[in-house]
């Protein structure tokens, strides 16, 4: 699983926002990322019934994408699926994933079978565990009268560039809402985390909740389809600035829906992407093994160096 944390601020104060976050475990991005790896890993054991390894690597942060590839090379790992914890593809987060797993593997000597996961935005499972995280809240309360999904922002040139981020926001947050039934002026999409003097995606999430609220709207529900565990820019963006913003201009309930973390549904979800995706990728027991073969080869050169050590000098 490759996840990433986006530092949107100068160091000095990412370190005090992130100081609002942590907890006891650590960062909760990187310690959910792990419970995710786990839970994963057991779950397509069960469902692969063959040994599958599952490392976590970061994109920005520790431990890194090498580092997380690193593990799978020290268990022999001879075929790596790679699966960006984003479930909306773009560019800058997806495709700079590959990047940077790509600047990796060139320098290895030898480079295991790749395949990689483009994006999921639309998968049944994983718009399913989104809806019922949602039923979950309203059982408490019952239904707000505005749910807003917030994903991500970006520079709205990369859109003009052909970038489908946008478009797939906009059809997970689509499915979701058919998932619920609600009608189309119960749900909103805005985009969030914006940083830099260009012009983002819009609507921005703060000025979408601080018109709600002038507007006195009674009760509002948010939710993070774009980020698969919850962190800085959901707990503390979401959770608690934006709350602030929305009171203060005179709203009412809010309710932040955490991320899917390691749900159950949301496990599954991301098993059935990756079991479909080692499709095919059996281990016939005349397979050829090029790791294998590497260290024999090895082994042969220390052996031969050896030999030559040993002999007598001609006369």
């Amino acid at each position: 699983i490759l996840n990433g944390i986006i530092l949107n601020t100068r160091p000095a104060k990412s370190a005090k926002l992130y100081e609002r976050v942590w907890t006891p475990e650590g960062s909760p991005l990187l310690f959910i990322s792990r419970r995710q790896a786990a839970a994963l890993q057991a779950r397509l054991r069960e469902r692969i019934g063959e040994p599958v390894h599952v490392s976590v690597g970061m994109r920005y942060g520790n431990p890194s994408i090498e580092a997380g590839l690193e593990e799978l090379r020290a268990k022999k790992c001879r075929r790596i699926l790679v699966l960006p914890a984003y479930p909306q593809y773009s560019a800058v987060t997806t495709g700079s994933t590959f990047d940077a797993v790509a600047d990796v593997l060139r320098r290895w000597r030898w480079v295991p079978g790749l395949r990689l996961v483009q994006h999921y935005h639309d998968h049944p499972g994983y718009v399913r565990a989104l809806a019922n995280s949602i039923r979950r809240t309203w059982q408490d309360g019952g239904p707000p009268e505005k749910l807003l999904f917030s994903f991500h922002g970006m520079p709205v040139r990369y859109l003009h560039d052909g970038d489908p981020y946008h478009c797939e926001c906009h059809k997970t947050a689509r499915l979701v809402a058919e998932e619920l039934e609600l009608p189309d002026d119960r749900w909103f999409v805005s985009f969030q985390s914006l940083f830099g003097k260009e012009e983002w995606l819009r609507p921005y999430t703060d000025e979408t909740l601080e018109g709600w609220g002038k507007n006195g709207l009674g009760s509002v529900d948010v939710l993070c389809p774009g980020f698969s565990a919850d962190c800085l820019e959901t707990i503390d963006e979401i959770g608690r600035e934006n709350r602030h913003v929305f009171a203060e201009a005179g709203g009412g309930r809010y309710r932040f829906i955490p991320c899917l973390n390691d749900d159950a549904e949301h496990v599954d979800a991301l098993a059935d992407v990756a079991a479909r995706e080692l499709a095919g990728w059996t281990t016939p027991k005349n397979e050829w093994d090029g790791a294998a073969a590497g260290s024999a080869a090895e082994a042969t050169r220390a052996r031969a160096h050896a030999f030559e050590g040993t002999q007598s000098p001609r006369r």
